[in-house]
């Protein structure tokens, strides 16, 4: 393999291949060099492996730690100008204490009797002496008498697992009438998430690790080299864990679950596709030079510009997000990009450390000896592996190879437009069993669905009465209520004659909670709050009502969210394109050559979009998708699979320098072919691991990725990109002087 980097435009074949021009490099000897020398490369590596066993060493402690500067809560993650957000901010101030509400629903196929009942009620006693429960209410039975609902606050500060369990436990010891009992309502739906995430500490990070490891024994069949490159990935991730988790501590950016497992999966497939880059190269140079200090700057040398252009791609890509008005979106870009920064630190500097104090012996059994007479070019060109033929067909019939991969992908991604990405119910958001959302069905059968989940809406003291009369005309609205902190239930309700009093006619009504002038109004929807009809339901109130109204909640939640992801989704995509193809212009020289691997990448999108929607819709039959998932889709995809496009044609553009576009697409490819495959097949199994855990989001964002980067890495990448430049020649390279080199 040469030694030199794509960025020769000026060399030309002796300064390359020395006085032979056969391609290799002139032998080198072995040099002692001066004493200081010597102790530089024993110190050198040294230093370096010290600095990132330290980082490793300190962040692989806060694995466990996480969890407590993460969250799980929608509303932070809300733009500040939501409706929901603004109300969700003066909540504290109408309802006291920052609570979380829980609702323990109890049913039973026969009508409740008086031993039911006390017995719910001691339940009730006991769930108030639970760590972290601020109050529970009285049980109330419903019409048809076979249910009863109580409503539960929790302390907003504590740990919502937890503190479900804890009240799941008091009325299950007190069940002793055997009836059902479900934990639902906000609180249990975030319980749900929070234990569905509880394996992204353990269990993600192990399967990944493992996939990652047969992998390299497969590709490598060696007993050393696997964990060389493995714990690069995990020092890699151990550092950025560090520098994130002190982040989120000291509120410099938001980190939430689903954004550190996608931390996690993404460090780990890219430190180890960069080191493949770099493993690949120094074998080669070990080959080429018979020092092996002189080999890891070689390779070194090859290996430092297209990792670090792909993964300043990447992290342009990700940086994008920051455009994002949801929360979510813009600290998922910061988080991961720190991650991609680790990753390619640890490719260029700890595995080049390894590797040197390891040397040959990493390779073993496999041959990495010092040849004088080895020359990557020569069994690129003339191999008999499975690359050079396949690099060597695709240079016989391009035309035909590009137009049929084309028209096959083009039919499968138009089936993308069948993705229903418009949001899911949060009851949805857990795959397999779900209590939370066990309870909400039950709740729904003997109770308004919307119970324990109303709409707020906050309006001044004198809309009172009118705002309350729209919502009572709503049809998907069951019942009004006011904040009144001095009545004993909170709440007062609220008819077309006015607040209504508990307690014996003539009884005085409770006045209604002021702050600033203004009520807060409590609408019980007739829907599941995550229902799509109760998101119609509170789009309505939004319509009838003037603009001075603030309308929050779980269905506002959910609205504002969907909406601003599919105006980030709009928005973000074309100034992902546009960052990443002025990108591939400055290192390609080119203007042909960067569109040609948009216009590939963004049709490889499409199809694993299309693909997925087929999937989705008709084998697992999901209800939809958040709208989110395009957006994470296409961001990784996009900048995961320009990387593999980097890697060949940076390689591509260096061989054509010196023997033209058709041999420099052959020898790039050829060369090429077998690291990019394996880095495709690890980023894939590590994306892959995602669907270990029981997130729908996850789930779907775990296939398109995977399926996408496969597609690319066999497809696209091997196929369709070397056929076109072929087919084109080098016009491709336009308006650069190679364009006006050889075919």
């Amino acid at each position: 393999m040469s030694q030199t980097t794509t960025d020769r435009t000026a060399i030309d074949d002796t300064d390359r291949t020395g006085a032979d021009g056969d391609g290799r490099p002139p032998a080198r000897p072995k040099r002692s060099g001066p004493k200081w020398a010597t102790w530089a490369r024993i110190l050198v590596p040294a230093l370096l492996i010290l600095v990132w066993l330290t980082g490793a060493g300190l962040g692989g402690q806060l694995f466990s730690k996480v969890s407590e500067v993460a969250t799980n809560d929608q509303t932070l993650y809300l733009p500040e100008s939501s409706d929901a957000a603004a109300v969700q901010a003066q909540l504290d101030d109408f309802l006291g204490a920052d609570s979380i509400p829980a609702i323990v629903v109890w049913s039973s196929d026969e009508a409740l009797d008086e031993n039911d009942l006390a017995a719910i009620d001691e339940a009730l006693a006991d769930v108030a002496e639970v760590a972290d429960v601020n109050e529970a209410s009285p049980a109330i039975p419903s019409e048809d008498g076979l249910a009863a609902q109580a409503f539960i606050a929790i302390d907003a500060d504590a740990e919502l697992a937890p503190a479900v369990d804890g009240i799941r436990t008091a009325v299950t010891d007190a069940n002793s009438t055997e009836l059902q009992v479900n934990i639902t309502g906000p609180a249990g739906f975030t319980a749900d998430l929070s234990s569905a995430f509880a394996g992204i500490d353990g269990l993600l990070l192990l399967v990944a690790l493992a996939v990652v490891l047969v992998i390299l024994i497969i590709v490598y069949r060696s007993p050393l080299l696997p964990f060389i490159v493995l714990s690069t990935s995990l020092f890699a991730l151990c550092s950025a864990l560090l520098l994130v988790f002190y982040l989120a501590k000291w509120d410099v950016l938001l980190l939430s679950s689903q954004t550190q497992g996608i931390l996690f999966i993404l460090v780990i497939g890219a430190a180890t596709d960069y080191s493949l880059l770099y493993t690949a190269r120094y074998r080669e140079t070990l080959r080429t030079y018979e020092s092996k200090w002189d080999a890891t700057w070689a390779a070194l040398r090859g290996t430092w510009e297209p990792v670090l252009a792909s993964g300043g791609t990447v992290i342009a890509g990700l940086l994008m997000l920051l455009f994002s008005d949801l929360k979510t979106n813009s600290t998922l870009g910061p988080v991961a990009a720190i991650g991609i920064v680790f990753a390619m630190l640890s490719a260029l500097t700890l595995l080049p450390a390894l590797l040197y104090w390891a040397g040959r012996v990493a390779f073993w059994p496999r041959k990495a000896k010092y040849d004088p007479e080895f020359s990557a070019d020569d069994e690129a060109i003339h191999g008999k592996g499975f690359w050079p033929w396949l690099a060597r067909n695709v240079r016989k019939a391009p035309r035909a190879i590009w137009i049929v991969t084309t028209i096959v992908l083009a039919v499968l991604a138009g089936f993308a437009f069948q993705l229903k990405a418009e949001g899911v119910p949060t009851s949805e958001f857990v795959l397999g069993e779900s209590d939370a959302r066990d309870g909400q069905e039950v709740l729904g059968e003997h109770f308004p669905a919307g119970s324990g989940s109303p709409a707020y809406v906050i309006v001044p003291e004198a809309e009172l009465q009118p705002t309350a009369d729209a919502l009572l005309a709503i049809d998907g609205i069951s019942s009004v209520s006011v904040t009144a902190t001095d009545s004993p239930a909170g709440t007062a309700p609220v008819t077309e004659d006015g607040i209504q009093a508990f307690g014996p006619p003539g009884a005085p009504a409770p006045e209604p909670t002021l702050v600033d002038g203004r009520v807060m109004l409590q609408a019980t929807l007739v829907d599941a709050a995550d229902s799509d009809a109760a998101q119609q339901t509170v789009l309505e109130v939004r319509d009838a009502l003037d603009d001075e109204a603030l309308v929050g909640g779980v269905t506002a939640t959910a609205i504002d969210t969907n909406e601003t992801a599919i105006a980030d989704r709009n928005l973000i995509i074309p100034i992902v394109l546009l960052v990443i193809t002025l990108i591939l212009m400055l290192l390609l020289r080119s203007i042909v050559a960067p569109l040609l691997l948009i216009a590939t990448t963004v049709l490889s999108f499409g199809t694993a979009m299309g693909v997925a929607a087929l999937l989705f819709n008709h084998v697992l039959e999901f209800p939809g998708a958040d709208p989110s998932v395009p957006l994470y889709g296409f961001v990784f995809l996009v900048a995961l699979g320009i990387d593999y496009n980097i890697f060949l044609m940076t390689r591509v553009r260096e061989e054509s320098l010196l023997h033209g576009t058709h041999e420099g697409v052959q020898r790039g490819l050829a060369v090429t072919g077998g690291v990019i495959t394996s880095a495709g097949i690890v980023l894939a199994a590590t994306f892959a691991a995602l669907a270990v855990l029981p997130i729908m989001f996850l789930a779907q964002l775990a296939f398109i990725v995977a399926f996408g980067v496969l597609l690319d890495t066999f497809i696209v990448r091997s196929l369709l990109v070397p056929a076109l430049v072929h087919d084109i020649g080098r016009k491709v390279w336009w308006p650069s002087k190679l364009a006006r080199g050889k075919e």
